[in-house]
């Protein structure tokens, strides 16, 4: 691993400091497909740990959903076409003449997914799940009928005899050449866009006020201590029943959010704006059926969203890659992400500096050896290139824990 430290990162955190961020609530169609998809993915993993007692290969990192269409007006909104849930990707359907109910796992998961986070969907009716599904290996796989016998060869990627032919079970190595990035700690606009959506999606907020649904957005603009706040937050027209409720619960919503800013950023002031679009005496308002624009005509994809730290931060570091869905044993778009954001805050916490780690993989290298690993800190001066090996070197070697606590669900990636 070549180490590369530098000075000169923006300190977002000082009070002097600028922030442009955007957080995708729980409900929102980008956020439903990375839950989805990584959802999708845990549930084959542990079906294949169960059974076989290792996770073979497969990705459901494209996965897309296509919304529906919906009927709403003050006191009543159902749906009136499906949700359409392609499930694209590549799972391996066996090990050697031991099937795998892959359908069935594609197929019960991304319902269940949809049930828990929309409650007010009914998902046997209004869901068409369609999976989308291959096993072709990547480029590598030369046809050659003496090299198809070899243990772990690349033609027997999603088609292997026995746990022999995965090839991470000889060496673990990077699956493409990428890159992950993460930092540590967040900023102060960060931290409201977090925390602003998290309490508004929570399970006792929502029992506390059921007419408020989870699609919802939040774009925060912070400059020094001033705050400029937009946030799109949907009402339940079934517990709408004129439009006098939607427009007192719209005020509602802007004096929590203001008392939340209080609560999270003393000091800070701020300025909230709430569903920005709504034309009242259309009517034409943020009103839906479940609670979330997937509902009618909206569109989520995997990657879209938010990176792996479950915020959009414009004028962050952050990487393309979408990271739900990747297998989580090998794919370095998935692990570097998270475990540059884990090195990032081990060596914010040591030396109270802002840190930004890019880990850059080699495709076929070691996977607990990235090629190339820059740390990037807050001041002019470095920190010392032997105290970032020694970090990076130990998150590397916890890869194990980590994939851990993702196969458990206590690691978001979105």
């Amino acid at each position: 691993m070549d180490v590369i430290t530098t000075g000169g990162l923006p300190a977002a955190t000082q009070n002097t400091g600028v922030e442009v961020i955007e957080r995708k609530g729980s409900g929102h169609p980008d956020t439903l497909a990375d839950g989805m998809a990584e959802a999708i993915s845990r549930a084959y993993s542990r079906y294949c740990l169960d059974h076989f007692g290792a996770i073979l290969h497969h990705n459901t990192d494209k996965l897309a959903l296509l919304g529906g269409a919906a009927d709403v007006t003050f006191g009543r909104g159902e749906l009136t076409a499906p949700i359409h849930v392609l499930v694209n990707g590549r799972i391996t359907q066996a090990l050697g003449d031991r099937r795998i109910p892959v359908e069935d796992i594609v197929t019960t998961t991304a319902r269940e997914f949809l049930g828990g986070a929309l409650p007010l969907l009914d998902t046997m009716k209004w869901v068409d799940v369609r999976p989308r599904l291959t096993q072709a290996s990547s480029p590598g796989a030369v046809t050659d009928p003496v090299g198809v016998e070899r243990e772990a060869s690349r033609q027997r990627w999603f088609a292997p005899r026995t746990l022999d032919d995965l090839a991470e079970r000889h060496r673990l190595f990077a699956n493409d050449t990428s890159a992950g990035v993460g930092y540590a700690p967040l900023g102060p606009g960060e931290r409201l866009a977090m925390g602003i959506e998290s309490h508004l999606s929570s399970e006792a907020f929502r029992a506390e006020h059921p007419y408020f649904g989870t699609d919802i957005k939040l774009m925060v603009v912070r400059n020094g201590t001033h705050v400029h706040l937009t946030a799109c937050v949907p009402q339940i027209a079934r517990e709408t029943p004129d439009l006098d409720a939607y427009v007192a619960r719209r005020a509602l919503t802007r004096e929590l959010i203001t008392g939340l800013v209080g609560q999270i950023t003393p000091g800070h002031h701020v300025s909230v704006s709430v569903n920005t679009r709504d034309v009242d005496a259309r009517p034409e308002l943020y009103l839906t059926a479940t609670g979330s624009s997937i509902e009618s005509g909206d569109e989520g994809v995997v990657g879209r969203g938010n990176r792996a730290n479950g915020l959009i931060s414009m004028l962050r570091p952050w990487s393309a890659e979408g990271v739900s869905g990747k297998n989580p044993v090998y794919h370095v778009g998935k692990l570097y992400n998270l475990a540059a954001t884990e090195a990032a805050r081990r060596l914010n916490e040591e030396t109270g500096l802002e840190v930004a780690v890019a880990l850059v993989s080699q495709s076929g290298r070691d996977l607990a050896d990235p090629w190339q690993a820059v740390v990037q800190t807050s001041g002019p001066t470095p920190v010392p290139t032997a105290d970032a090996r020694r970090v990076l070197t130990d998150v590397m070697g916890d890869l194990e824990d980590l994939r851990e606590r993702l196969l458990t669900g206590k690691l978001a990636t979105a």
